[in-house]
Protein backbone atom coordinates (compact mmCIF):
# COMPACT_ATOMS: atom_id res chain seq x y z
CA UNK A 1 0.00 0.00 0.00
CA UNK A 2 1.13 3.48 -0.63
CA UNK A 3 1.68 5.58 2.32
CA UNK A 4 2.93 9.52 2.93
CA UNK A 5 6.01 10.31 5.18
CA UNK A 6 8.59 12.64 5.48
CA UNK A 7 12.38 11.96 6.12
CA UNK A 8 15.86 12.59 6.37
CA UNK A 9 18.00 11.06 4.09
CA UNK A 10 21.14 9.27 6.15
CA UNK A 11 22.97 7.66 3.10
CA UNK A 12 22.27 6.49 -0.16
CA UNK A 13 24.83 3.64 -2.46
CA UNK A 14 24.46 3.67 -5.89
CA UNK A 15 22.59 0.27 -7.49
CA UNK A 16 22.61 -0.23 -11.11
CA UNK A 17 23.06 2.09 -14.20
CA UNK A 18 20.27 4.54 -12.59
CA UNK A 19 19.08 3.85 -9.13
CA UNK A 20 20.13 4.31 -5.49
CA UNK A 21 19.52 2.43 -2.28
CA UNK A 22 19.12 4.70 0.41
CA UNK A 23 18.56 4.45 4.26
CA UNK A 24 16.07 7.15 5.30
CA UNK A 25 14.60 8.19 9.15
CA UNK A 26 11.06 8.84 8.08
CA UNK A 27 9.00 10.16 10.63
CA UNK A 28 6.29 7.49 10.48
CA UNK A 29 8.34 4.82 9.85
CA UNK A 30 11.84 5.21 11.65
CA UNK A 31 14.71 4.05 9.79
CA UNK A 32 13.52 2.52 6.29
CA UNK A 33 15.88 0.98 3.32
CA UNK A 34 14.34 2.14 -0.05
CA UNK A 35 15.16 1.43 -3.62
CA UNK A 36 14.30 4.28 -5.69
CA UNK A 37 15.02 3.43 -9.14
CA UNK A 38 15.70 6.07 -12.76
CA UNK A 39 17.14 8.81 -10.17
CA UNK A 40 20.16 8.83 -12.10
CA UNK A 41 19.45 8.32 -15.45
CA UNK A 42 21.00 10.39 -18.11
CA UNK A 43 18.21 9.58 -20.39
CA UNK A 44 15.72 11.81 -17.67
CA UNK A 45 14.77 15.57 -18.44
CA UNK A 46 16.48 16.22 -14.98
CA UNK A 47 18.98 14.14 -12.78
CA UNK A 48 17.45 14.05 -9.15
CA UNK A 49 19.83 11.89 -7.52
CA UNK A 50 20.43 15.15 -5.76
CA UNK A 51 17.68 14.81 -3.32
CA UNK A 52 19.05 11.67 -1.81
CA UNK A 53 22.41 13.20 -0.67
CA UNK A 54 22.90 12.90 2.91
CA UNK A 55 21.32 15.15 5.10
CA UNK A 56 17.98 15.95 2.44
CA UNK A 57 15.05 16.47 3.98
CA UNK A 58 12.14 15.03 1.81
CA UNK A 59 8.16 14.33 1.80
CA UNK A 60 8.03 10.77 0.32
CA UNK A 61 4.80 8.34 -0.62
CA UNK A 62 6.10 5.08 -0.32
CA UNK A 63 5.16 1.65 -0.62
CA UNK A 64 5.57 0.03 2.88
CA UNK A 65 4.90 -3.92 3.16
CA UNK A 66 6.18 -4.54 7.17
CA UNK A 67 7.36 -8.29 6.08
CA UNK A 68 10.47 -6.67 3.31
CA UNK A 69 13.52 -5.48 4.36
CA UNK A 70 13.88 -2.71 1.63
CA UNK A 71 11.16 -0.88 0.53
CA UNK A 72 10.33 1.30 -2.64
CA UNK A 73 9.45 4.90 -3.37
CA UNK A 74 6.95 6.18 -5.63
CA UNK A 75 7.29 9.73 -5.29
CA UNK A 76 9.57 12.35 -3.49
CA UNK A 77 9.98 16.35 -3.32
CA UNK A 78 12.37 18.11 -1.00
CA UNK A 79 10.42 19.30 2.05
CA UNK A 80 13.24 22.27 2.75
CA UNK A 81 16.12 23.76 0.00
CA UNK A 82 18.84 24.09 1.54
CA UNK A 83 20.28 27.63 0.82
CA UNK A 84 23.81 27.36 2.04
CA UNK A 85 24.82 23.74 4.25
CA UNK A 86 25.65 21.96 1.24
CA UNK A 87 28.17 24.48 -0.19
CA UNK A 88 29.81 25.80 3.18
CA UNK A 89 32.24 23.68 4.56
CA UNK A 90 31.83 23.97 7.75
CA UNK A 91 28.04 23.81 7.91
CA UNK A 92 28.54 20.29 5.22
CA UNK A 93 30.63 19.02 7.53
CA UNK A 94 28.91 19.70 10.97
CA UNK A 95 25.64 17.81 8.80
CA UNK A 96 27.67 15.00 7.85
CA UNK A 97 29.10 14.55 11.36
CA UNK A 98 25.11 14.55 12.42
CA UNK A 99 24.15 12.36 9.77
CA UNK A 100 26.51 9.66 10.61
CA UNK A 101 25.76 10.14 14.65
CA UNK A 102 21.93 9.26 13.65
CA UNK A 103 23.28 6.15 11.66
CA UNK A 104 25.46 5.06 14.63
CA UNK A 105 22.15 5.73 17.11
CA UNK A 106 19.01 4.87 15.50
CA UNK A 107 17.67 1.43 16.08
CA UNK A 108 15.94 0.23 13.30
CA UNK A 109 12.79 0.47 11.96
CA UNK A 110 10.90 1.72 15.55
CA UNK A 111 9.16 5.36 14.93
CA UNK A 112 11.06 8.32 17.36
CA UNK A 113 8.94 11.50 16.24
CA UNK A 114 10.48 13.24 18.79
CA UNK A 115 13.94 12.82 17.35
CA UNK A 116 13.05 13.47 14.29
CA UNK A 117 10.96 16.57 14.84
CA UNK A 118 14.12 17.76 16.67
CA UNK A 119 16.65 16.39 14.27
CA UNK A 120 14.69 18.75 11.51
CA UNK A 121 14.58 21.23 13.22
CA UNK A 122 18.07 21.06 13.46
CA UNK A 123 19.40 21.00 10.01
CA UNK A 124 16.82 23.83 9.08
CA UNK A 125 18.97 25.89 11.44
CA UNK A 126 22.07 24.70 10.42
CA UNK A 127 21.00 25.95 7.06
CA UNK A 128 19.91 29.13 8.25
CA UNK A 129 22.00 30.69 11.01
CA UNK A 130 25.45 32.46 10.46
CA UNK A 131 28.55 30.04 10.11
CA UNK A 132 29.21 32.12 13.66
CA UNK A 133 26.53 30.79 15.40
CA UNK A 134 26.98 26.84 14.30
CA UNK A 135 30.00 26.17 16.40
CA UNK A 136 28.53 24.27 19.24
CA UNK A 137 25.78 22.61 16.77
CA UNK A 138 27.89 18.97 17.03
CA UNK A 139 27.38 19.11 20.69
CA UNK A 140 23.69 20.25 21.07
CA UNK A 141 22.98 17.46 18.40
CA UNK A 142 24.44 15.09 20.40
CA UNK A 143 23.45 16.10 23.68
CA UNK A 144 19.71 16.09 22.26
CA UNK A 145 19.65 12.71 20.48
CA UNK A 146 21.55 11.46 24.02
CA UNK A 147 17.99 12.41 26.03
CA UNK A 148 15.83 11.83 23.40
CA UNK A 149 17.09 8.36 23.30
CA UNK A 150 17.66 7.94 26.96
CA UNK A 151 21.18 8.50 27.67
CA UNK A 152 21.28 11.86 28.92
CA UNK A 153 23.44 13.28 31.44
CA UNK A 154 21.74 14.91 34.95
CA UNK A 155 22.86 18.74 35.11
CA UNK A 156 23.36 18.63 39.01
CA UNK A 157 26.80 20.53 38.66
CA UNK A 158 28.66 22.12 41.32
CA UNK A 159 32.25 23.36 41.97
CA UNK A 160 33.67 20.71 43.95
CA UNK A 161 32.51 17.91 41.61
CA UNK A 162 35.31 17.30 38.09
CA UNK A 163 34.08 13.69 36.97
CA UNK A 164 31.21 12.52 35.15
CA UNK A 165 30.44 8.45 36.67
CA UNK A 166 28.86 6.47 33.79
CA UNK A 167 26.23 4.17 36.19
CA UNK A 168 25.10 7.47 37.31
CA UNK A 169 25.22 9.54 34.23
CA UNK A 170 25.89 12.51 36.88
CA UNK A 171 28.63 14.76 37.78
CA UNK A 172 30.66 13.26 40.40
CA UNK A 173 33.99 13.83 42.14
CA UNK A 174 35.46 10.10 42.04
CA UNK A 175 37.15 9.08 38.72
CA UNK A 176 35.99 6.44 36.71
CA UNK A 177 38.02 4.11 34.87
CA UNK A 178 35.67 3.82 31.98
CA UNK A 179 35.95 7.55 30.82
CA UNK A 180 38.80 10.16 30.57
CA UNK A 181 38.94 12.89 33.18
CA UNK A 182 36.94 15.86 32.87
CA UNK A 183 38.77 19.58 34.67
CA UNK A 184 36.54 21.88 36.09
CA UNK A 185 36.42 24.34 33.01
CA UNK A 186 35.27 21.58 30.94
CA UNK A 187 32.39 20.15 33.36
CA UNK A 188 31.09 23.67 33.65
CA UNK A 189 30.77 24.38 29.92
CA UNK A 190 29.10 20.90 29.58
CA UNK A 191 26.80 21.59 32.28
CA UNK A 192 25.48 24.83 30.45
CA UNK A 193 25.36 23.00 27.36
CA UNK A 194 22.72 20.56 29.38
CA UNK A 195 20.50 23.22 30.07
CA UNK A 196 20.31 25.00 27.04
CA UNK A 197 17.15 24.96 25.62
CA UNK A 198 17.26 26.91 22.24
CA UNK A 199 19.84 27.86 19.68
CA UNK A 200 20.18 31.44 21.20
CA UNK A 201 20.99 30.09 24.52
CA UNK A 202 23.90 27.24 22.70
CA UNK A 203 24.66 30.59 20.59
CA UNK A 204 25.80 32.03 24.19
CA UNK A 205 28.06 29.42 25.42
CA UNK A 206 31.59 30.34 24.93
CA UNK A 207 34.42 27.61 24.33
CA UNK A 208 37.72 27.49 22.05
CA UNK A 209 38.36 25.05 19.99
CA UNK A 210 40.67 22.80 22.18
CA UNK A 211 37.66 22.46 25.37
CA UNK A 212 35.04 22.01 22.20
CA UNK A 213 36.47 18.73 20.64
CA UNK A 214 37.58 17.64 24.02
CA UNK A 215 33.91 17.43 24.85
CA UNK A 216 32.80 16.07 21.69
CA UNK A 217 35.11 12.90 22.08
CA UNK A 218 33.96 12.70 25.57
CA UNK A 219 30.84 12.47 24.51
CA UNK A 220 31.08 9.96 21.77
CA UNK A 221 33.23 7.77 24.39
CA UNK A 222 30.25 8.18 26.71
CA UNK A 223 27.74 6.88 23.59
CA UNK A 224 30.37 4.22 22.77
CA UNK A 225 30.09 2.77 26.36
CA UNK A 226 26.20 2.91 25.42
CA UNK A 227 25.46 1.02 22.49
CA UNK A 228 27.44 -1.64 20.97
CA UNK A 229 26.49 -0.08 17.31
CA UNK A 230 28.27 3.59 18.06
CA UNK A 231 32.21 2.96 17.07
CA UNK A 232 34.02 5.22 15.43
CA UNK A 233 32.94 7.76 13.74
CA UNK A 234 34.79 8.56 10.02
CA UNK A 235 33.61 11.76 9.68
CA UNK A 236 34.92 13.01 13.34
CA UNK A 237 38.38 13.60 11.75
CA UNK A 238 37.08 16.39 9.86
CA UNK A 239 35.31 17.79 12.15
CA UNK A 240 38.03 18.27 13.93
CA UNK A 241 39.84 20.09 11.05
CA UNK A 242 37.20 22.80 10.55
CA UNK A 243 36.08 23.69 13.80
CA UNK A 244 37.87 26.09 15.21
Amino acid sequence: MLHKTNGIVLRSIKYGDSSFITTIFTAVYGIQTYIVQGVRSTKAKQNRGGFFQPGMLLDLVVYQQPQKNMQRIREFSATYIYTGLQEDVVKNSISIFSVELLLRLLPEQAPLPALYDMACEYFIALDKLSIHQVANFPLFFIIQCSKILGYDLKDNFSGEKTMNIMPEAGFAANSSSAMPFINNEDTGILNLLLIADSYNALEKIEMNADIRLRLIDWFIAYLQLHTQHMGNLKSLSVLRAILH
